[in-house]
């Protein structure tokens, strides 16, 4: 039986002229372990970023979803724990939208939980030289909007299924850009921790079977 797992990336956003997301899922093999991985890029847009997801889903039924973002700031890639079910828009997306305290679905719950093994995850990571920790926040901008999404339309329309969110750094390109000192992670590095997370993914679902 064939295995698959669907991973997103973002394009650019907020003035930036790469995404390290994006960048790094060119560098991710097309099957790692059992499983073969569907990629796609998702625009930085409300509404039509979860459209798209919902589109992979029902195309390829993928048994794992893995969304991955660029988070300027962090040291570390991070899996995120939970989604909130709520838009909050500090700066307008690639459309121009900026959303307010706007659920993301009217009809879903407070917040969706992870159903990745973060934790083997993070561990996978950590195994490959890299930092990694566990998050309790993916924001409130389209990194939420399309992790919620995610995990909504699982829960509906693919419930064995499992899904999450993991932001990186910057990539060093975009770190000297800022006004002041950011962390920074290799598009290479980034990848390969796309694909340590992916090893433990892959590992979690042959355990279930």
């Amino acid at each position: 039986m064939n295995v698959k797992l669907l991973l997103t990336g973002f394009e650019p956003f907020g003035g930036e002229t790469i995404n390290p997301a994006q960048e790094a899922l060119a560098l991710v093999s097309d099957r790692i372990g059992a499983l073969e991985i569907i990629k796609r890029i998702l625009p930085v847009a409300f509404g039509t970023s979860i459209a798209e997801v919902r589109a992979a889903l029902r195309e390829h039924r993928p048994d794992a979803v893995l969304c991955v973002g660029q988070a300027g700031g962090r040291m570390e890639v991070t899996p995120e724990r939970v989604a909130l079910n709520l838009n909050d828009a500090r700066i307008p997306d690639n459309k121009g939208n900026q959303p307010v305290d706007e659920p993301v679905f009217a009809d879903g719950p407070a917040a969706y939980f992870t159903t990745l093994p973060l934790r083997e995850m993070v561990a996978a990571i950590h195994a490959a030289g890299l930092p990694a920790r566990v998050s309790n926040t993916a924001g409130l901008f389209v990194c939420n909007h399309v992790m919620y999404g995610v995990l909504y339309h699982l829960a509906h329309e693919l419930p064995g299924a499992i899904g999450g969110f993991m932001h990186v750094p910057y990539a060093p390109e975009q770190a000297v850009r800022q006004s002041a000192p950011q962390p920074s992670m290799s598009k290479n590095d980034i990848a390969r921790a796309i694909a340590a997370a992916i090893s433990a993914i892959e590992r979690h679902l042959t355990a279930r079977r």
